[in-house]
């Protein structure tokens, strides 16, 4: 884009020319703050920093940033990790501290700026190295950018920090959720509803209509069915049925095995401690599972809802065997017990969770609604730089 053909009052800058980059070096063990932010505390797409440690936790110079900085994610630039400061503190030097040049760029603009398309494509385009790809201040000083005059930036930050905090408070929204659900499963899975006579159990009081059996005892395992497929033979079996491995759908292939509503736990993998996906989890319909999943079908006493929230809830360590690769075996699976209410509560507990799932997608509808808006707003804005 020329400089000839921006709208009127727009200007083509190269980007050290409206935005520094602060280098102030600290030593951890100097350093005045209370914060440090590594990579790993940067959640992608979005401007907020909601994770932090603490200087004791490294060694090493790291970069001082101060309250209303952006804290930039140079290192990988792909995973779009920025962040606004709130406060003052340290950083890592794989990120880069930048600050609005304020007579040229609006600091309630820039963070959006950098969050653009536009910008981010051009990050990645000039970044150096192959296993973990660098921006340099260097070359990012000298790209050129179409930016928009101060008033025209003031209303386009006004509805950008709109959108951010709708975002925002469906996030929170989401959170409480999440956690009111979690106390609802302990609480429901346990105690059931209106009850006011109980015995004891496993697990402490349970309500005296109820039993506890062992998984192996409420399911039919159909680990048998089980059949891996290799990759290289996957590639050539592209179609539309799922399959499933340990923590979710792993392809599409041409063929299924089973064809019913099952609920699938992962067997083995990082995912039995670190929970980062789901481990117990329902499918239904045709699908392929290979042999990284148990495959349990709920007896008929037992409502596959109520009992695919209390596995996904619990603790697995117990039932685990082998360190380097923690393994949960079909025995130690066939032996988790399970609190068993009589079917029609089971049903009225489920629906509870049932209600909690659906107002949290349509949380995280109006969140990805809302962040497309964002960035539709932020590309057309900057885009809209020339003259159509």
């Amino acid at each position: 884009m020329s400089a000839q053909s921006l709208k009127s009052g727009w200007k083509m800058l190269k980007f050290g020319d409206f935005a520094q980059n602060v280098a102030v070096r600290v030593d951890p063990a100097d350093a005045k703050t209370d914060v440090y932010v590594g990579l790993e505390h940067l959640d992608p797409s979005t401007i907020h920093l909601r994770h932090w440690g603490h200087p004791s936790d490294v060694t090493g110079q790291k970069l001082a940033f101060k309250k209303g900085d952006v804290i930039f994610g140079r290192r990988r630039a792909y995973q779009r990790k920025l962040a606004v400061a709130e406060f003052d503190g340290i950083c890592s030097a794989h990120a880069m501290v930048v600050r609005a040049k304020p007579k040229m760029i609006l600091p309630e603009f820039l963070p959006f700026f950098l969050q653009s398309d536009m910008f981010m494509d051009r990050a990645i385009e000039i970044s150096v190295g192959s296993l973990s790809p660098t921006i340099n201040w260097k070359t990012l000083r000298v790209q050129e950018f179409p930016l928009p005059p101060l008033d025209e930036q003031k209303r386009i930050a006004e509805i950008l920090w709109a959108a951010d905090e709708a975002v925002e408070s469906q996030s929170k929204l989401i959170l409480a959720l999440k956690t009111a659900k979690s106390v609802s499963i302990k609480e429901f899975c346990l105690k059931g509803i209106s009850h006011d006579s109980f015995q004891p159990s496993a697990f402490g009081e349970i309500p005296n209509s109820w039993s506890v059996q062992k998984l192996g005892e409420v399911c039919e395992f159909l680990d048998g069915k089980r059949i891996p497929i290799k990759k290289a033979d996957r590639a050539k079996r592209q179609g539309e049925f799922p399959y499933y491995g340990a923590s979710g759908i792993i392809d599409w292939i041409d063929d299924f095995i089973f064809d019913d509503e099952l609920i699938l736990i992962g067997e083995d993998g990082a995912n039995i401690v670190d929970r980062s996906t789901p481990l117990a989890f329902k499918v239904s319909g045709k699908i392929w599972v290979n042999n990284h999943a148990h495959v349990l079908k709920p007896l008929d006493f037992m409502d596959i809802d109520f009992l695919v929230e209390y596995l996904e809830s619990i603790s697995y360590t117990p039932y685990t065997s082998g360190t380097a690769q923690p393994k949960i075996n079909k025995s130690a699976c066939e032996s988790i017990p399970i609190p068993v209410p009589p079917l029609d509560e089971q049903k009225k507990i489920s629906s509870i969770f049932v209600s909690y799932d659906a107002q949290l997608r349509n949380a995280e509808k109006v969140i990805s609604d809302t962040k497309d808006l964002l960035m539709s707003v932020m590309s057309e804005a900057l885009e809209g730089a020339a003259h159509v």
